[in-house]
């Protein structure tokens, strides 16, 4: 199961809205062939793993250990229960089920009627980490949310009304790695209309990050020249209460009209249209939405040594009277250059 985890990891990136599968085939103790979901619309791991056998002769009665549930339904790929059946394999080692509706139960029933062996929950901790977004969005029936920002030592994002850059280089460009980690980034609309930020990751992948701005009042449509509406590489979705016409729109732009732009509203929006992660990226407004909505899971804060004071922006900030805290667990800590990156869940 370690080997197939590791073949998993392959298609980081590659595989969504489909999560990462890896599979491992073994015959008396040797391994015989090792396959994994490498793109999106291409052949599943347990597929893969059979095709790339050099030694066909040994997949019969042989175990094949696959980090996810087989699929029993067509799709894009027909049913790796059927591939598996056919191949001759007579025991399937299981790291968790799919939660995906689609799958879940589906296919290890399918494989029992057929007299295969099935074991379930081989690593399943360790297994469950691959797809940790795409196990919430079934789980939860909402995406996995992160809310990211980069401060100062006293808690500050930025001057009043203006950009500012408070983290080194090396933050910056881990933050554009860490981008791509998601299915979307979202800002709100004065993030937009101060910093004029393209919302996109460096991390090279044929499933670039879907942009969403939450703009109640419809602000950003009056400013065309924004780079979000020049830059065509990735889809933008701007949330909105404005009723009326507001112009052409560049194709890879979509306005979002809701009767009321909430953080749950957005969210099964979201759901809907099957992405499976989003990482806020504030401002402050917005964060602390977020954070009165109970609608997320993990806090990713940037800080730099240094201070802001006056009257620059707090981290988290709004009218709403706060009457208790949110407790975290510390899941990481870690040093970037001179800044320090902190992870925190909710207990």
């Amino acid at each position: 199961m370690e080997l197939a985890i590791l073949e998993a990891r392959k298609g980081k990136g590659e595989t969504f809205t489909n999560p990462l599968v890896g599979a491992v085939i073994i015959s008396e103790n040797e391994v015989i062939s090792k396959g994994a979901h490498l793109k999106y619309g291409q052949a599943h791991a347990e597929k893969n793993s059979i095709d790339l056998c050099r030694t066909p002769e040994k997949l019969l009665n042989s175990t094949i250990y696959v980090t996810l549930e087989p699929c029993a339904h067509y799709g894009k790929q027909p049913p790796c229960t059927q591939a598996i059946i056919d191949s001759g394999i007579k025991c399937v080692v299981i790291g968790q089920l799919d939660p995906n509706p689609l799958v879940s139960g589906k296919g290890v029933e399918k494989l029992r009627e057929q007299g295969i062996q099935v074991i379930i929950g081989v690593l399943e901790k360790e297994v469950r980490d691959l797809n940790e977004h795409y196990n919430h969005f079934f789980e939860k029936q909402r995406p996995f949310v992160s809310l990211k920002q980069a401060m100062s030592l006293d808690g500050k994002i930025s001057l009043r009304k203006r950009r500012t850059n408070l983290t080194q280089k090396q933050v910056f460009e881990r933050v554009h790695e860490e981008r791509g980690n998601y299915q979307a980034i979202l800002v709100g609309s004065e993030t937009v209309l101060i910093d004029d930020p393209l919302l996109l990751s460096t991390k090279k992948s044929h499933f670039p990050p879907v942009r969403i701005v939450l703009d109640r009042r419809g602000r950003v449509f009056a400013n065309p020249r924004l780079q979000i509406f020049k830059d065509a590489h990735a889809p933008v979705l701007i949330f909105t209460e404005r009723i009326g016409h507001i112009g052409h729109l560049p194709d890879h732009v979509e306005r979002c009209d809701l009767s009321s732009v909430t953080i749950q509203n957005v969210l099964e929006e979201l759901h809907k249209r099957n992405i499976q992660s989003v990482y806020v990226e504030g401002g402050s407004v917005i964060h602390d939405a977020f954070l009165a909505s109970d609608y997320w899971d993990e806090m990713i804060c940037y800080v730099a040594p240094l201070l802001l004071g006056g009257n620059s922006l707090s981290s988290m900030s709004s009218n709403r009277v706060s009457n208790s805290g949110t407790p975290l667990k510390f899941v990481n800590l870690e040093k970037i250059g001179s800044d320090l990156r902190i992870v925190g869940r909710r207990v």
